[in-house]
């Protein structure tokens, strides 16, 4: 019994390589053993609950037992070799295009030691790592990666995987593209020594080791193998939305930057770009006084590209948080009508007015100088088409947007960050301009209840949640006689709006192809009165669909609808806030639109800007599992507003078009 003992330990200790696995306890030679069974090899002694459950078990336990024993000795194998695989690839890459003198039977040890030499660190033999005076040369570039204030490391923290990885591409890019979750420890993790405790930990490199936790390292992972899903699938055209080009005289700005961010568009093979003409820009001082000028010369420098071109035709204003120094206020000449008539605007129900649009309570009413709202519309796109029917005809312009609400959404403006709306608050009905109550007046006497003719005194204010209100907490107002009629009422007025715009606009522009934006109002959505939803104008509650009878009024008119791929990125702290449900919301809007043969496309939110959210619209745009082979018909991708932000979002927009184009997947990877 003890030479069986002595004999167990001696393998191990002599054959470290050995298939035993690494938690083996060896039992005590003094201690009486029971005998191996007969032909069978010494078996790891049982220990607590599994000697409980041994005991007590008969010869089939052992057996199984036995078989898993077996089991998790072969998966221990596999890992060990996948292990041994990888780092391979990464020695190889490393001697290959990095110059790196790795010794022949190299290990991970090795390999951090040198990629922290070659980064200006000092390694000594027992792991101790620390930087001395860096060369002059390098004193610019290291001080802005320093990691001493808590700023700078919650930063580098954020993306030190992507970033500072990405100073090293060789050596941890070029990875087996199969790579599994099961190979993660296979990442060496290295420990804090008490002996480095007096040395800065300024470096990058140990920035990052300290950041490659398990679920960093799966995203990574994953997000490698979901790109080669998209390999040799549809190709879905790419448009990027150009901004701040023309200033508010309708003057071209920066010709030369312009054809500088055109070449490069260019070269990432994007299909076309997108420009918004702005009603405040070009009939800006006089009524039916348009002027075209600055947006006929970037439309010339466009042609030159041999770029496709989608224009928007944008009746609301611009600016805010995200605009930069670039605003666009509605046309003047309708701001001063506005202050003799408040009512051409929105209210909320403390009256207070909304600039951002025009109330949908004017489409019929002559109040802007002898002209009703959708007539203004008309007339602004029919000088549009008119102007540039060379451009029409030639097929450049392949596409129009039609603004239909707030930033271009088919949408109230229920959410005004002006107001103090912030996330994610229900926002507030806007109908309380006296247009719209007359025409509330007016349908509530054909419904033959008079006294509904008022908006809701409990829906709560702009920052309210739907449980604090008496209107959308659960069983409130909203699912009352009275709301059911307030609610269907709204959203009808949406819908007749679109209706309006949307017929003149089949007349400006004949068999051209019209677009509508629909925005994603995604907080709330998980309870029964998906009250912001509803303040913003689509009566989606438990028991509606609000999106159905939206889509009918555009299939009717033939339009492309355009989807705001939003809140794909939301923290999952915020979606416990707000009840938000992106990806729900994402889906059903969707797949409403193509169940009535609607051609949809797709634009990325302002907030988007990262590969995750980017593969997550890769995905909406071409379902994988989708029988029907459903696709966006083409995508926008709206660039960040700063020039620093615009210049690092270059290599996703070329992530982004590759995926969309069903490209080889394969080329993001550097050789």
């Amino acid at each position: 019994m003890n030479s069986n003992a002595d004999s167990f330990s001696d393998d191990l200790i002599n054959n470290p390589q050995s298939d035993h696995p690494p938690d083996v306890l060896l039992p005590h030679p003094h201690l009486p053993q029971p005998p191996p069974p007969p032909q069978q090899q010494q078996q790891r002694r049982p220990r607590g609950f599994a000697a409980t459950a041994a005991a007590s078990s008969g010869p089939a336990s052992v057996g199984k037992g036995k078989r898993e024993r077996e089991k998790e000795k072969e998966r221990t194998k596999l890992r060990e070799r996948h292990r041994r695989a990888i780092t391979s690839r990464m020695l190889a890459g490393l001697r290959q295009y990095g110059n790196f003198p790795l010794p022949a039977r190299a290990d991970m040890n090795d390999v951090l030691a040198a990629l922290a030499r070659e980064a200006g660190w000092t390694v000594e033999a027992d792991g101790t790592t620390y930087r001395q005076s860096p060369p002059p040369s390098q004193l610019a570039t290291h001080s802005a990666r320093s990691m001493d204030s808590p700023a700078s490391a919650a930063s580098l923290r954020s993306y030190g995987v992507k970033t500072t990885l990405d100073t090293q591409p060789s050596a941890f890019m070029r990875m087996d593209e199969s790579l599994s979750p099961a190979s993660l420890d296979s990442v060496v993790i290295a420990e804090k020594d008490p002996k480095s405790a007096k040395y800065g930990n300024t470096s990058p490199i140990n920035s990052v080791i300290e950041c490659l936790d398990a679920e960093q390292l799966i995203h990574d992972v994953s997000s490698v193998d979901r790109q080669n899903v998209f390999t040799g699938t549809e190709y879905v055209p790419v448009y990027v939305k150009l901004d701040g080009t023309i200033n508010n005289y309708c003057q071209l700005v920066d010709p030369d930057g312009v054809r500088q961010e055109l070449n490069h568009i260019k070269s990432l093979n994007a299909d076309g770009v997108v420009v918004d003409c702005w009603w405040g820009i070009v009939e800006g001082w006089n009524p039916q006084r348009y002027v075209w000028s600055g947006y006929r010369e970037l439309f010339h420098i466009i042609r030159e590209f041999k770029l496709k071109l989608q224009v928007v035709l944008a009746f609301h204003e611009y600016g805010g948080n995200d605009s930069g120094d670039f605003s666009v206020s509605l046309p003047q000449w309708v701001l001063e009508i506005g202050k003799e008539n408040e009512d051409i605007f929105f209210a909320d129900c403390e009256g207070r007015r909304n600039t951002e649009c025009l109330s949908w309570g004017i489409d019929k009413e002559r109040v802007l100088k002898g002209r009703t709202a959708i007539e203004v519309y008309f007339d602004f796109m029919r000088s549009f088409r008119t102007e540039f029917d060379d451009l029409f005809c030639e097929g450049l312009i392949t596409a129009v947007e039609i603004g239909l609400g707030p930033n271009g959404e088919l949408k109230y403006p229920s959410f005004p960050e002006r107001m103090g709306w912030r996330y994610p608050g229900v926002g507030e009905f806007q109908c309380y301009d006296k247009y719209l109550q007359q025409n509330l007046r007016k349908a509530a006497k054909m419904r033959g209840h008079s006294f509904w003719a008022r908006g809701p005194d409990n829906a709560g204010q702009y920052n309210s949640k739907p449980h604090e209100t008496g209107f959308f907490c659960e069983r409130g107002d909203y699912d009352s006689y009275y709301g059911r009629f307030f609610l269907h009422w709204y959203a009808q007025t949406l819908m007749d709006h679109a209706d309006n715009v949307l017929s003149l606009a089949n007349l400006a522009f004949e068999e051209a192809n019209i677009i509508v934006k629909v925005p994603a109002v995604y907080w709330w959505y998980k309870t029964a009165s998906h009250a912001a939803e509803s303040t913003a104008g689509y009566y989606n509650s438990t028991n509606q669909d609000g999106y159905s009878p939206v889509f009918e009024v555009l299939k009717r008119h033939s339009v492309t609808l355009k989807f705001v791929c939003s809140g794909l990125q939301v923290l999952s702290q915020e979606i416990d806030e707000g009840c938000a449900d992106p990806e729900g919301l994402n889906w059903q809007v969707l797949n409403s639109a193509w169940d009535r043969g609607l051609a949809v496309a797709g634009e990325n939110a302002l907030s988007c800007f990262d590969r995750d959210g980017f593969m997550r619209i890769v995905e909406m745009a071409k379902p994988r599992n989708d029988p029907d082979h459903h696709h966006f018909l083409f995508f926008v991708y709206h660039q960040p507003s700063s020039l620093v932000q615009r210049t690092m979002g270059f290599s996703e927009l070329d992530f982004v078009i590759k995926c969309m184009h069903g490209g080889i997947l394969e080329d993001l990877l550097p050789c």
